[in-house]
């Protein structure tokens, strides 16, 4: 279940972020992507606690996907980019807006 669940999110194109209401990173990562200039169904956040007593299933699901269970967890496309202080490091870099345009995800 926690598989397909993660899978079935994960798509070319698109930005996927696994959250938790409560965490600060979460905030953070979200705060940062409302600013950038999505294109329409581009940007997701997927709220885990949402799905019930799964949680720490998908969050053993992307520990093995990705090698950490900690949220957020950052997907471009299918590729998982780590956490908040990756993504903020990507942002201060350069490195997000060229893979965000790579994958076609900006307006």
């Amino acid at each position: 279940m926690a598989k397909e669940f993660v899978n079935s999110k994960l798509q070319p194109g698109k930005v996927v972020v696994f959250i938790k209401p409560t965490c600060p990173y979460c905030k953070k990562t979200h705060e940062l992507l409302s600013r950038l200039p999505f294109k329409q169904g581009s940007l997701e956040f997927v709220d885990i606690t949402a799905t019930g007593d799964d949680v720490s299933k998908i969050q053993d699901y992307l520990q093995e996907l990705t090698g950490a269970r900690t949220v957020p967890r950052v997907f471009i496309g299918k590729d998982c980019i780590g956490g908040c202080t990756d993504l903020l490091n990507m942002h201060q870099s350069g490195q997000l807006l060229t893979r965000l345009k790579q994958i076609g995800a900006l307006e």
